[in-house]
């Protein structure tokens, strides 16, 4: 029987892509999305992928919601932690709400969406756990010391969880990404991406399918035995 897989801010960008690796592979999916209706629909219309809504920095949200995917799709057995916000600014101006905000997304939404699994996962000795981190979680970056720490905190949570899964045949790693061309990099000022093009070896953007292959292999059997690591998908821009 197929497993299942939630991917969280899986209609959009890096999700998407994840997404539809995944159900490529054989698995049944299921696509969180935050707020954005008409491109969730037009998702599931082009790609038969069911899409859920729910604030992934809400736990009785996020357990409500993973308990209408498996009662829909079915138990979950890989949870891909993707969904994430930004909300820069330099660290003198950043306010307490622009804190709290990536905190309770990023770091907090990736409890909020393992923890309503986890005791399945073990139950059925099997699980995989995939964090989407990034770069800038290993290096810093200006104006983001709200997003660089969620980013950062991801790695601990990986690390932890796979000592804890190990066991139950449980794994946890996370994919942290350099520069993808997301829509979101794509509007930028064409000057712009150029100077972010300029700082990596490979001299050019990522591709959401390149992240979405590091996804499905973390997912797949053939993983087993990596467990509590870090891919780095960044075109050598920076290496850990």
């Amino acid at each position: 029987m197929a497993r299942t897989a939630l991917v969280t801010g899986g209609s959009r960008g890096i999700g998407a892509a994840i997404s539809k690796a995944l159900k490529a592979e054989g698995y049944n999916v299921a696509a969180t999305y935050a707020g954005n209706d008409e491109a969730a629909a037009k998702f599931t219309e082009e790609t038969g992928i069911a899409t859920y809504k729910w604030n992934v920095a809400d736990y009785e949200e996020s357990k409500a919601g993973i308990a209408k995917v498996e009662a829909e799709v079915g138990a979950i057995d890989i949870v891909v932690a993707n969904a994430g916000i930004t909300r820069d600014a330099p660290f003198h101006k950043m306010t307490p709400e622009q804190w709290h905000q990536v905190i309770d997304t990023n770091l907090t939404g990736v409890f909020n969406t393992v923890h309503p699994v986890w005791s399945g996962m073990r139950e059925r000795k099997f699980g995989r756990v995939i964090v989407i981190s990034s770069i800038n979680g290993q290096k810093g970056q200006f104006a983001q010391v709200n997003y660089a720490a969620t980013k950062a905190g991801d790695l601990g949570i990986v690390k932890s969880l796979a000592q804890e899964g190990a066991r139950a045949g449980i794994t946890a790693n996370a994919i942290c990404p350099g520069y993808i061309a997301t829509e979101m990099v794509m509007a930028v000022p064409e000057k712009v991406r150029d100077s972010i093009i300029s700082q990596i070896p490979t001299g050019r953007l990522g591709e959401p399918e390149e992240i979405a292959r590091c996804v499905a292999f973390l997912a797949s059997d053939d993983s087993q035995f990596i467990n509590g690591s870090t891919i780095s998908a960044n075109g050598a821009q920076f290496f850990v």
